[in-house]
């Protein structure tokens, strides 16, 4: 057998052998990526974060999840069950609440404190309770209620000061930040604009929470 022919045969299977591995790595690359692309999509819906609120028109107590994202993680986004006890009514009633919030700086006091001289946003929550309807019923007449009993849209600003846990004592939790905030709704503001008579305390709402950060 002729030894060039010999060589070239086997430069030729090794070349082969070497083009097969290379598409069976390149694939493989390409399905980790996707692999992984596909996770990071899920794990992005994993909360960062709990927070309870007390007050704030969400009901007496709220209890919720939330996720920080942006630069800095100056943005959050939250959804709360509340619970509103009967009061003068036959039963309690459940809420839930939509609050999307805006921190736009920082104060670093020491490694252990921090500040968040404000923050700020809006919410939109809704009583689960069928004496409570979006538009008018047909028992009134068009126009006679302006505003949905169901639903409101609330403002607010506030404060916030974070526990900063050291890395070596991380338990459950990464920090913990206590805040505070004065908030009002739609129907609020416009009967504040449209009577002089109210007072702050008639159109605001005060409210405290905790932020519970997991990481």
């Amino acid at each position: 057998m002729n030894t060039n022919l010999w060589i070239s045969k086997n430069k030729i299977s090794l070349l082969i052998l070497f083009l097969v591995f290379s598409l069976n790595t390149l694939g493989q690359t390409k399905y980790e990526e996707r692999v992984d692309k596909y996770k990071s999509r899920w794990e992005n819906l994993i909360p960062t974060h709990q927070k309870i609120q007390y007050a704030g028109g969400m009901g007496l107590f709220s209890l919720g999840v939330g996720w920080d994202y942006g630069k800095n993680n100056q943005w959050e986004t939250d959804a709360f069950l509340g619970f509103l006890p009967r009061y003068n009514t036959k039963r309690g009633k459940v809420t839930f609440t939509l609050k999307q919030n805006f921190i736009p700086w920082k104060k670093r006091i020491n490694h252990r404190i921090s500040l968040e001289p404000l923050t700020t946003g809006m919410y939109v929550n809704t009583i689960f309770d069928n004496k409570f309807w979006m538009s008018n019923p047909d028992k009134y007449p068009n126009n006679y209620y302006t505003f949905s009993t169901k639903m409101r849209f609330w403002i607010f600003v506030g404060q916030r000061i974070t526990f900063h846990f050291p890395e070596e004592k991380l338990r459950r939790m990464k920090e913990v930040t206590f805040f505070y905030e004065l908030s009002s709704c739609d129907l609020y503001i416009v009967n504040a604009v449209g009577n002089s008579s109210l007072k702050p305390t008639d159109y605001l709402k005060l409210s405290f929470g905790l932020k519970f950060q997991i990481f």
